[in-house]
């Protein structure tokens, strides 16, 4: 896993984190000539599992039970209990809640 930990990152309960996975807390204000650095939060709930060689960028929020795919790439928050794949995620399946 590569932590780019500019913004804060929140990492919940029995969260996995793929092999070679990627976590990126930074970025820049493109709309600024000097591309200021921004550093937003990343937030991963709950029983999330990032799988290998996913992306997960700034300011995303991984609901709780959410799984991204094996190099799926998130630029916007995902949803509880779903499943994502692709480039850019996009959900494929429901998850039920475990008991």
């Amino acid at each position: 896993m590569i932590a780019y930990c500019l913004g804060t990152m929140t990492i919940g309960e029995r969260v996995s984190v793929s092999q070679h996975a990627h976590l990126c807390a930074g970025s820049h204000d493109y709309t600024k000539q000097e591309l200021p650095l921004l550093r937003p939060p990343i937030t991963l709930n709950n029983d999330v599992w990032v799988a290998a060689d996913a992306f997960v960028g700034p300011n995303v929020v991984i609901g709780e039970g959410a799984i991204l795919g094996a190099r799926a790439v998130a630029m916007k928050s995902l949803d509880a209990w779903t499943i994502y794949v692709g480039n850019p995620a996009k959900p494929v399946k429901s998850r039920e809640i475990p008991s």
